[in-house]
């Protein structure tokens, strides 16, 4: 989602700050109209992919902060925080639109929520998903952080609130 040639595309707040208000909504712009555009051409090859293996998408798990809505952008850029918080809003709409794009249904979960749904979801099973998801990185190898074993969870929580079934690893 990001194009490495355009200055400040992957940290675009933080490089808005420096600017004047005009230029950084312009600059804002300017990157979200690049990183959509990425963003559609990506999902539209992992999807190419995915059909081509026979298996379809369900919908697409995005991790959501706290929740509080942003304040203008003269008050983010006067804000080292809010400017993080900020760049990550601008890349997770970024995402939401690219799958609106290919009418994806994205779900939202929230971070610190996610252990509780999971629990729901999969009951007396939830221990023995996480602890094969963890061991999935003997297979699918390095990186296998913390961040990633958190999307799989919250993928998987996708997937069976869409309907899909689920055997875990045997």
């Amino acid at each position: 989602m990001i194009e490495p040639a355009m200055d400040g595309a992957k940290q675009p707040y933080h490089f808005a700050e420096s600017l004047s208000l005009g230029e950084a909504e312009r600059h804002l712009e300017k990157c979200a109209t690049v990183s959509h555009r990425l963003a559609v051409q990506a999902i539209r090859q992992m999807l190419d992919g995915v059909t081509a293996r026979k298996y379809r998408v369900l919908g697409c798990a995005m991790l959501l902060a706290s929740g509080r809505a942003l304040p203008s952008l003269e008050k983010i850029l006067a804000s080292h925080a809010l400017i993080h918080t900020a760049e990550g809003e601008f890349f997770r709409k970024v995402a939401r639109e690219a799958c609106k794009h290919f009418r994806i249904p994205v779900v939202g979960i929230r971070e610190r929520e996610l252990d509780e749904r999971a629990n729901t979801i999969f009951g007396k099973r939830a221990l023995s998903v996480r602890q094969h998801i963890s061991e999935l990185g003997k297979i699918v190898g390095s990186p296998w952080t913390l961040d990633e074993k958190t999307a799989v969870l919250a993928a998987l929580v996708v997937s069976k609130t869409n309907g899909a079934s689920f055997t875990p690893l045997q």
